[in-house]
């Protein structure tokens, strides 16, 4: 299946290779931040991998109202400029109003669109104006085939470059599943798919007040996921989880990252020899 490819950085999100979107869930401050980007920078060229560094300025889903949520719209756009200067790093933040999307689009590369948003018509729109990459979160009460919509309410606005993103389904109270399925569904509308391997592991609200989670599960999620066939792979990772300041439980050690990553680029190119054969079986 052809998708759509789109170019950062020197290297593609859809030619057959494998990206990776990672970094912590939000911006605590910018020395955490630069830490994490320098390290997940090297970790990535090492392998020869597109990094795009990943953090959010406002975390305005949280489970409690007196839960952190960041530095709010232009203390965190200023640090993800100096990343993005500083580390020569695409940068990608999330949106949850459609005032922010104008400003936002002026400092990243990639605009996030929250699962639990991915049907909001004029956030969505605002998003599209700005002509940059978007990555569309599938909501955990949606079934892939429905993405389609999403994408359709940009690309009618103007833009037509987009990424979706699974992130595992509601499955009963504090529980997700990941229908892998979902993955090959998204991709043959001719998009770029990316599997957030961390969220998928959350437990929303699981801990009375805050989420829950399990990264250890990450591993094996993300290795499913690059069997099945995807473009990138999205990962949130702190020095210290359980000193976040947000989503600790299913965060990634940063000392972890490696191993991580080696483990999903392995499944990768043996997945990715498989695919090229299926698609010339399909040519012939």
């Amino acid at each position: 299946m052809s998708v759509k490819k789109y170019y950062l950085d020197g290297r593609f999100i859809g030619d057959g290779s494998l990206a990776v979107i990672a970094g912590p869930c939000s911006l605590e401050s910018p020395e955490l931040a630069l830490r994490i980007a320098r390290s997940m920078k090297r970790l990535c060229d090492e392998r020869n991998l597109l990094y795009i560094f990943k953090a959010s300025f406002d975390k305005a889903n949280r489970t409690s109202v007196h839960a952190w949520r960041g530095p709010g719209l232009e203390k965190g756009l200023e640090q993800l400029a100096e990343i993005k200067s500083m580390v020569n790093v695409p940068v990608l933040t999330d949106i949850h109003e459609s005032f922010q999307a104008a400003p936002v689009g002026e400092v990243v590369d990639v605009i996030q669109i929250p699962a639990f948003l991915c049907r909001q018509t004029d956030l969505l729109v605002a998003a599209a104006k700005t002509g940059r990459i978007i990555n569309i979160k599938k909501a955990q009460f949606l079934a892939p085939d429905d993405m389609i919509y999403a994408a359709a309410k940009c690309r009618e606005s103007g833009n037509d470059n987009i990424i979706f993103c699974e992130r595992g389904t509601f499955m009963g109270y504090h529980k997700l599943v990941v229908d892998m399925t979902g993955l090959i569904t998204m991709r043959n509308f001719g998009y770029p798919v990316v599997f957030d391997a961390t969220h998928s592991t959350q437990q929303p609200g699981g801990l009375g007040g805050m989420s829950g989670g399990n990264y250890r599960l990450a591993f094996p999620l993300a290795r499913a996921a690059a069997g099945v066939g995807i473009d990138a792979v999205f990962a949130e990772t702190h020095p210290n989880p359980k000193e976040a300041l947000s989503d600790g439980p299913n965060m990634i050690p940063l000392n972890m990252m490696g191993k991580f990553l080696d483990e999903v680029l392995a499944v990768h190119n043996v997945a990715h020899k498989f695919r090229d054969e299926d698609n010339e079986e399909e040519k012939a």
